[in-house]
């Protein structure tokens, strides 16, 4: 039997849940995580 784990900060995943609806703040997300990966990958 698969435990489901039980979110830490339900209010947060809440409004997170609501966040990826907005084009804006996916667009802010992704260009974050292409930084973060850009900078893992180079080493800087």
């Amino acid at each position: 039997m698969v435990k489901k784990a039980r979110p830490r900060n339900p209010k947060k995943i809440r409004d997170l849940k609501v966040k990826i609806c907005e084009e804006s703040y996916l667009r802010v997300a992704i260009s974050r995580i292409a930084v973060l990966l850009a900078e893992e990958i180079l080493g800087h």
